[in-house]
């Protein structure tokens, strides 16, 4: 049974993913960390719309979490055809006063854990010859952003990485792309313990963000940025000088995170 996987499907743009593909009659495997979320929204969504949905509650941070979720829907015989990486989380603050640990689970999970899973899920799409896979980056992947430093690297990374495989894919019939919202309406800040030193108006909402991934798929992009005044945001970013931006950002932040 064709499926489409969705990580990070809790809440936020991952449930946004969910219940739209659920209305336009896709089956599938929500995961995230909460069973008792998982549970209660594919109950919902089958009730609602009549597909099929499974969950998978794993923390993708645990050694091996990517095999073991894989070898799970290759155990239920489905064929996942949509990918949706989504899962992730941010950190603020001075680098050096950072925790070390939560640093490296955010590179764990941003990263590595979304590299293993493409890849495990890139195999059988490829022998079919069909698939897509949507990668959520950010818009802060644009540039380097100072006191927001691992986050912002992981998320370029994501957007590289999504570009590069996108193109490498493409005569197998497979569409790849990196997503790329700005501020959005979900708890991002508040799961990450990030203390909003910026407060950024004409938030998008979750479904907004969905609305421009599945847009941007239709229309075969492997990168897309959701929002104009997030769009315009990341240009500059891309275009100004990474010393002019750092230390434009720098200044905004400095007197809240780094005030020795």
């Amino acid at each position: 049974m064709k499926a489409t996987l969705i990580t990070g499907a809790s809440s936020g743009i991952g449930e946004a993913f969910a219940r739209r593909l659920a209305e336009e009659k896709h089956n599938l495997v929500l995961v995230a960390r909460s069973e008792e979320k998982l549970q209660k929204l594919c109950d919902e969504l089958m009730a609602k719309h009549n597909v099929t949905a499974h969950y998978v509650a794993v923390d993708l941070f645990d050694y091996q979490a990517d095999e073991r979720l894989f070898k799970e829907t290759e155990r239920h015989a489905l064929e996942v055809d949509w990918l949706i990486n989504n899962a992730g989380f941010g950190s603020m603050g001075d680098f050096a006063k950072l925790d070390l640990e939560r640093e490296l689970e955010m590179v764990n999970l941003n990263i590595s854990a979304l590299v293993a899973l493409t890849h495990r899920y890139l195999q059988k799409m490829r022998e079919r010859r069909e698939g897509t896979i949507i990668n959520v980056s950010s818009a802060a992947g644009f540039q380097p952003i100072p006191f927001m430093a691992t986050y912002a690297a992981t998320k370029a990374f994501v957007t590289s990485f999504s570009e590069a495989i996108a193109e490498e894919n493409r005569p197998f019939g497979i569409k790849v792309m990196a997503l790329c919202p700005g501020s959005t309406n979900t708890n991002f800040f508040a799961a990450s313990n990030i203390d909003r030193a910026l407060q950024v108006k004409g938030q998008q909402t979750v479904e907004e963000v969905v609305e421009t991934a599945l847009n941007g798929i239709n229309r075969g992009k492997a990168k897309i940025v959701s929002g104009w005044t997030n769009y315009l945001g990341a240009m500059m970013g891309t275009y100004a000088p990474n010393a002019l931006t750092t230390r434009f950002i720098a200044k905004t932040l400095r007197s809240k995170y780094q005030k020795n």
